[in-house]
């Protein structure tokens, strides 16, 4: 290369394609897998983030990188120079979506989530999830599926991540506060952790007032402990098909492995996935005599230890606003 050929490279390399002073505009730019080098320069030429394709192209022939860019989803600005893109588009440092998962969602809700925030398609997660196979070998449960194990809070998660590593990393998030001592917990308990996670569910579809999580796990474990049925409607509601959203009688009378209504004992496994401080209620619970509880209509129940007790509340706070209301 001649002196001057060499010198114009140097400068365009470093020269961004506005000039010095301007206020530099971003873009996003969506580098497909399997795009070529020459498709690559183009588009960035085309969203004005390079000056020439060619100088681009050359560029990355004679730095050895026209075959080592990561596909990946990224955000550059015009303001950056060729070397400077090239650099990034070479580092995968792709765009990072975040996605919350509110605590009780279900595997079918988060799934739903995903897709809707663009990240990935709802059957695939649903279906990978339900893998028994994958699950066993990649995470060494012995269990139907991972409701209950994929944990509720914020991720970051660029376009086009797989849905093994979308599952994996909420699996890593359950491990990261289920702690050693909560291990250890489970056994002075004599649980075990999918019984756990099991009760936890249950916990957080019952309530979301952080002061009743202990009180309402009391009262599970009180059961158990007496061998009497749960009788948790989320449980119930779980187990339809069809649920339209009003519970009734006739559903409560059908035989299904969540019905706890008919079925003694914790269900066969959870109903929806827990945070962390159902999960420490379901280990830790209030000790109480309670065995009964029933809604108040404000977000929080009424307690009651004995079937008289919870006999009042229920003609108190379900029996009676309803007739006042149809009359």
């Amino acid at each position: 290369m001649g002196g001057l050929s060499a010198y114009l490279l140097v400068t365009w390399t470093t020269a961004p394609a506005v000039p010095a002073g301007s206020t530099p505009t971003i873009r996003v730019i969506t580098i497909p897998e399997g795009m070529a080098f020459r498709q690559i320069s183009a588009l960035l030429e085309k969203e004005h983030v390079i000056r020439s394709r060619w100088g681009f192209m050359l560029l990355g022939r004679l730095t050895s990188s026209d075959r080592r860019i990561i596909p990946g989803e990224y955000e550059l600005n015009d303001g950056m120079t060729p070397r400077e893109v090239l650099a990034k588009l070479l580092s995968g440092q792709v765009v990072l979506h975040p996605v919350t998962i509110p605590e009780g969602y279900t595997l079918l809700q988060i799934a739903a989530l995903l897709e809707e925030k663009g990240l990935a398609k709802a059957a695939e997660i649903i279906s990978l999830a339900q893998n028994q196979d994958f699950i066993l070998t990649t995470f060494h449960l012995d269990v139907p599926s991972l409701e209950g194990y994929l944990f509720p809070e914020t991720y970051h998660f660029a376009r086009g991540t797989k849905a093994k590593d979308i599952l994996t990393a909420m699996v890593e998030g359950l491990w990261r506060v289920f702690t050693p001592e909560w291990r250890a917990r489970t056994q002075d308990i004599h649980m075990t952790v999918h019984q756990v996670l099991t009760l936890a569910s249950v916990i957080e579809k019952e309530t979301g007032s952080d002061g009743e999580r202990e009180l309402i796990s009391s009262v599970f474990h009180n059961r158990l402990r007496r061998r009497i049925p749960l009788q948790s409607d989320p449980t119930v509601i779980y187990g339809l098909t069809d649920f339209d959203g009003n519970l009734r009688r006739r559903d409560l009378e059908k035989t299904t492995p969540y019905n706890t209504y008919r079925v003694a004992g914790l269900p066969p496994g959870p109903i929806a996935n827990p945070g962390a401080q159902a999960i420490r209620a379901a280990l830790y619970p209030a000790s109480t005599t309670y065995l009964y509880f029933v809604a108040k209509n404000n977000g929080t129940h009424q307690f009651s230890s004995t079937l008289a007790e919870h006999n009042q509340a229920v003609d108190k706070y379900q029996r009676r606003p309803r007739k006042r209301t149809s009359s």
